[in-house]
């Protein structure tokens, strides 16, 4: 590293530290007070009014909160999604009150919807009220889309529909570890149709998922009402899935939405997830639903002939009243979000809600953000009563001990033997089976019809019913659920998804970056708990030609390495259980990718194996050293059986590492570049060329060198356009990736 990237790396290290020292909830652990509000589903038949009165008055003060933040951040000329952030506020704090962090958890899809969220933490107590109202959007700690803070959900949104199979794979681990278990999951009425959201509901019917969903059903969607967008009826489709669809008339009725919770909890404890949809009112069996009939409901008759009457609409017009109100309590705007969805003059959608150039003292006057004298009582009562502790602990360090093989399970072990040829396969089958049969109540897969492929039947035979899930071809929700699957426990475990490397690189990608946005509680983004098996990487795919390659594995995983653990590259089969047997014993975000064909067991100078069951996984090894050798080849995984026979034919000129993975020891390419004048690496996989970038490991070798005297030259694809559908060897040496390019390479250098 240079000296300016090495001042470069302290000085972002620093500002990272200063963020978080300055952050008042960015912390390994927190303690919140919060007051004693909470409602046991289970054994609530019906809530009586002390508690309708409560639920109600504490909305209306997450609504003051909303509001009042939304004014604060007027003052700097932004604004937020305040419409849906009220809107989502009912059933959340509902969800709150039922929410005990152990065996209920929730989690929110229409993320946007941040600040009803955080509005009620701090309502309740889990956050302080002035952070929520001149921090949002303002700093790590109450940042502008849902993330995870005290009391909240460890599930951070960002883009829609992704969070419901995430869901159901929290919901899937969590009832591994307790049948009582439920999750909640809030969603909005756009993002339900996203392949993944849909993907989703398949995955917690099929999984039979304690999972309940809510519906903020409130007609409106970004730049439209629904019916000018998506003009699609969310039921029939999400029935279609296998979620049963539980009606209600609204989420702002307490009442009738705690019936429809209670209903929803007793079929999750049968293991069928349910969906709450408010149809919302409209005129029917006599009675007529007309701007008196809202104006009743509501109390806020003036408000209604004042809109009504500026938009010359009479007040005896039937309307449809959604039944998740956007704006709701926040009357002009809420009253223009009806009219939006009535097709009627005056309507506005205000998903982008905001208080720029509103007066916030005449808003929060209104008849909807006051609480009545029942509403006061139950408010002032709750807010005296004795605050309990609650603490809320981020997630394991990267890194800590997560399921560990003992000495004796690892000489129960057999590998291919030195000099045979075998697919690393075997490998990572040996480790896997080895990890489901010591902790087969700690261990879950998730599944894409290709355990036969991509080895993991054996393990996944190993393990209760109920820790494995096959999804077929759904990818990408494969890896979402397994995501899920992390936070499900703080427990050690293992979560395991594998499929081809190719559907990583494509459709699968999303579960991946789910990485990026994933915040610890500690205000560190990383990945989760799970192992992405990325089998058949590489050009060696058998003769599927391009439909089944992996060309750019190598690259996809640099690019997640500052949210990962390790990423593992194995060489033979007996390396791809030393990687496999190092990530189940480490927690944290892990990536294994292996090569499908036949590679030689490789073996050290001595002949004895270089990899051991018992060997610990190291990410680079020397395979070969020569004395007084200018030259050192770099071999990533599978390219390493062809570097030794280089090595061979250069008779002592170049030594050999093996490249196991990644992030190198600090210092390695350092050292090399010191002790060698001439590097040569070598992939299976794009690396490019020096016209049109260098990528790959590749690309960090020559990035390190560029400030160096060392030469280097580099094996991998150069043009991926043309190939030919034929077995392994036939393949590379398309490519070049041979030995005797190695040779060549090294050659030129001299």
């Amino acid at each position: 590293m240079s000296k300016y990237s090495q001042e470069a790396w302290k000085n972002q290290q620093y500002r990272n530290d200063q963020l978080i020292e300055n952050s008042k909830f960015m912390r390994s652990t927190v303690t919140s007070k919060v007051l004693p509000f909470s409602i046991d589903i289970a054994n609530t038949n019906a809530l009586d009014q002390k508690q309708i009165e409560t639920l109600q008055a504490l909305e209306i003060e997450a609504a003051r909160i909303s509001i009042s933040s939304l004014a604060s951040l007027a003052t700097i000329g932004e604004l937020d999604h305040l419409g849906g952030g009220l809107d989502l506020i009912p059933s959340l704090m509902l969800t709150l009150a039922a929410t005990d962090y152990k065996k209920v958890q929730y989690t929110i899809e229409n993320a946007h919807a941040s600040i009803g969220y955080y509005a009620s933490l701090a309502t309740l107590g889990y956050v302080d009220r002035e952070s929520v109202i001149h921090k949002f959007r303002r700093g790590l700690d109450i940042p502008g889309h849902v993330s995870w803070v005290p009391g909240g959900t460890q599930l951070n949104g960002g883009r829609l529909g992704v969070m419901i199979p995430v869901a159901a794979g929290q919901a899937m681990g969590m009832r591994a570890r307790d049948p009582q278990s439920w999750v909640v999951c809030h969603c909005g009425d756009a993002g339900w149709i996203a392949g993944q959201a849909l993907n989703g509901f398949n995955a917690a019917d099929i999984g039979n998922l304690p999972l309940t969903f809510v519906m903020q059903r409130n007609g409106i969607q970004l730049s439209d009402s629904n019916k000018n967008v998506m003009d699609k009826d969310p039921r029939k489709i999400i029935e279609a899935m296998g979620v049963e669809i539980v009606e209600l008339k609204s989420l702002f009725d307490t009442s009738e939405m705690f019936k429809a919770y209670k209903y929803a909890h007793s079929k999750a404890m049968e293991g069928r997830p349910t969906l709450l949809f408010p149809t919302g009112y409209s005129s029917s069996e006599g009675e007529k639903v007309d701007f008196k009939w809202l104006a009743n409901r509501f109390d806020i008759e003036p408000e209604i002939e004042t809109i009504t009457s500026k938009n010359k609409i009479n007040m005896d017009q039937e309307i449809w009243v959604p039944g998740a109100l956007m704006s709701y309590r926040d009357t002009v705007p809420m009253l223009e979000c009806v009219l939006l969805v009535n097709d009627l003059p005056g309507g506005v959608g205000h998903h982008d809600g905001h208080m720029k150039g509103r007066d916030e003292s005449e808003v929060l006057a209104n008849v909807m953000l006051t609480r009545n004298e029942a509403q006061q009582n139950a408010f002032d009562e709750i807010s005296v009563a004795t605050k309990k502790e609650v603490t809320t602990n981020a997630r394991p360090k990267s890194g800590s001990n997560n399921l560990i093989l003992s000495p004796e399970q690892l000489k129960e072990i057999n590998l291919p033997e030195v000099g045979k040829k075998s697919s690393a396969r075997a490998g990572s089958e040996a480790g896997y089976a080895a990890v489901a049969k010591a902790y087969p109540n700690d261990t879950f897969i998730v599944s894409c019809d290709l355990n036969p492929s991509t080895k993991l039947g054996k393990a996944a035979a190993l393990i209760p019913s109920q820790n494995q899930i096959e999804l077929s071809i759904e990818e990408q929700v494969a890896l979402l659920l397994a995501d899920g699957l992390a936070m499900s426990s703080y427990k050690p475990q293992v979560n395991i998804v594998s499929t081809f490397s190719a559907f990583f690189e494509g459709i699968a990608r999303e579960g991946l970056e789910l990485w990026r946005y994933q915040r610890n509680l500690n205000g560190i983004n990383e990945g989760l708990n799970v192992i992405m098996h990325m089998s058949h990487v590489g050009a060696c795919t058998g003769r599927d030609h391009f439909s089944g390659w992996s060309l750019d594995w190598v690259s996809l995983a640099m690019g997640y390495l500052p949210y990962t653990d390790r990423f593992y590259a194995p060489a033979d089969a007996r390396g791809a259980f030393v990687a496999v047997k190092d990530a189940c014993a480490r927690y944290g975000a892990h990536i294994v990718a292996i090569p499908r064909d036949n590679l030689i067991v490789l073996s050290d100078d001595q002949g004895a194996p270089l990899y051991n069951p018992e060997s610990e996984w190291e990410a680079v090894t020397l395979l070969r050293k020569y004395d007084n050798a200018k030259t050192v080849i770099l071999a990533l995984g599978a390219t390493a059986g062809i570097a030794q026979q280089a090595a061979e034919e250069l008779d002592g000129k170049a030594d050999i590492y093996v490249i196991n993975g990644l992030p190198l020891p600090n210092d390695f390419l350092s050292n090399i570049f010191d002790k060698y004048d001439n590097v040569v690496t070598a992939e299976d996989g794009i690396i490019g060329t020096r016209d049109c970038g260098i990528r790959g490991f590749a690309s960090m070798v020559i990035s390190a060198a560029s400030n160096t005297n060392t030469k280097t030259e580099h094996i991998g694809i150069i043009d991926p356009k043309i190939a030919p559908s034929e077995g392994h060897e036939e393949v590379w040496e398309h490519f070049g990736i041979t030995a005797s390019a190695i040779v060549s390479a090294v050659k030129s250098l001299e």
